[in-house]
């Protein structure tokens, strides 16, 4: 049985800033456990950039990010154990607890004063929303979609519908037709994508995909493939307005309906969880049982793993408060989602150069901007009204590392009309041998500019 002053489940964002502030305010004996073969969690397979413009101050794909929470714990002093499924949670009598977690040996046992449960989310299925029809092979949730095409190199088809608009399901959007599919529509049954409104602009307008909103998945067609689905508007209330369905021709169905909080190993302590899964916490991320506390996508769905690195900070900092009798501190909830959603504004320029996603619109007569909040804002909105570029982030083939691909992103920005052209290069790139995060594996000329395209991830030894 090994002991620790902190527990912490779950090595994604939330768990490794928990374990990194626990130790940093001054806790003995960290541990972290994982059931993954990997620490990161979902950001593993989130390539994209748009991560740690408020953590590091600095753009970084899913992991990028993950290898520096990951660096961030262990060089703490924090102990990262993976391949540990936590079974259950037990209150002794002297106020620890005893946690229990299967491994490929058998079943471990650890002693600890506090829990930190950052346990994250997972994706609502067809079966929560009982969409009607066949059950064919090609429906997919979003989050697995994404894990098999920038992870496993399956692509999931070549003419897609995505239900739901939320942030993966329009990322994945613009993944796949990067990839050569052609996403056929995006269907959302509220009046509003639910989406970021700077992901409604670079990963669906910017690729010319419509988005039909007040819309849903009414039928789907095929018997051992997935061959179409039917869409049809829906009234006010939610209900499918009769005589608007229509059918359109696919081979894959991406899901983004939503996230529940994963809570099964909270329910063994007897944590307090509200009606949709989430776990009920004081202002100090408290659970109902003292001593367990929660943070992330466990406790509430967030829009940006750079708050869900901070609420596992403060989670983590007031364990050691509890711990030590020192007063703990206040979470505040206007950063767990206060990024602009819905339909970029009219006439607007979408800033992505941090999460606010400012709504810049650029008035002829003054020749001046409006509606950003910082000067790289405005900056931002010229560029775009003069030569827009991009960061591309996509994988290439690998020869060297545990999976068949690596991810990997441009240094230097590219123009926007090159982009597809670029990943498509790129799939002809093989990497041979191992790589670390940040090597160059590819470089190229576009329109005289030297574009060097670095990997993103460690591959191989």
């Amino acid at each position: 049985m090994r002991s620790c002053d902190v527990l912490v489940i779950g090595a994604g964002p939330g768990g490794l800033a928990a374990a990194f502030s626990a130790r940093k305010a001054g806790a003995g004996d960290v541990i972290v456990l994982e059931r993954d073969r990997k620490a990161g969690g979902i950001l593993n397979q989130c390539i994209h950039n748009g991560f740690g413009l408020i953590r590091y101050n600095e753009e970084l794909t899913g992991p990028e990010y993950a290898a520096r929470a990951i660096s961030e714990a262990s060089d703490s002093g924090a102990m990262i154990l993976l391949s540990r499924h936590v079974s259950d949670i037990r209150k002794e009598n002297d106020g620890s607890f005893s946690v229990s977690a299967y491994t490929k040996d058998g079943i471990e046992v650890y002693r600890t004063k506090t829990i930190v449960l950052a346990t994250g989310c997972r994706e609502r299925t067809r079966g929560n929303i009982s969409i009607p029809g066949s059950r064919p092979a090609g429906v997919f949730t979003a989050g697995v979609a994404q894990n098999l095409v920038n992870i496993r190199n399956v692509m999931i088809g070549r003419r897609v519908v995505i239900l739901g608009s939320g942030d993966i399901g329009l990322i994945m959007a613009r993944r796949l037709t990067l990839e050569g599919a052609k996403v056929m529509a995006i269907a959302e049954i509220m009046s509003e994508p639910t989406g970021l409104a700077r992901n409604v602009s670079q990963c669906v307008q910017e690729f010319g995909i419509p988005l039909y909103v007040r819309t849903t998945v009414s039928r789907i067609i095929g018997k051992r493939r997935l061959e179409a689905v039917e869409l049809s508007d829906l009234d006010r209330d939610g209900k499918v307005i009769p005589g608007t369905a229509r059918r359109i021709d696919c081979d894959a169905l991406v899901l983004s309906v939503g996230l529940i909080p994963e809570n099964e190993v909270a329910q063994t302590a007897g944590v307090r969880l509200f009606a949709n899964n989430a776990v009920d916490t004081d202002r100090y991320l408290q659970t109902s049982i003292p001593g367990v506390f929660s943070c992330g996508n466990s406790r509430h769905v967030m829009d940006l793993a750079d708050y869900v690195s901070e609420q596992g900070e403060l989670a983590g900092r007031n364990a050691v408060h509890l711990i030590n009798d020192q007063d703990m501190e206040s979470w505040d909830e206007e950063k767990s989602n206060c990024m602009k959603k819905g339909f970029p504004e009219e006439g607007s320029v979408t800033c992505t150069i941090c999460p606010n996603g400012c709504q810049v619109v650029w008035d002829e007569k003054a020749g001046t901007f409006s509606g950003n909040r910082c000067r790289r804002g405005a900056r931002f909105a010229m560029e775009e009204r003069s030569n827009p570029v991009r960061t591309v982030t996509t994988t290439v083939k690998t020869m060297a590392g545990d999976g068949p691909l690596l991810p990997v992103r441009t240094l230097q920005k590219v123009p926007k009309d090159k982009v597809v052209e670029l990943v498509s290069e790129l799939r002809s790139v093989r990497v041979e041998k191992p790589v670390g995060n940040g090597e160059t594996v590819f470089s190229t000329d576009i329109e005289g500019n030297h574009i060097t395209v670095i990997a993103t991830s460690d591959c191989g030894e």
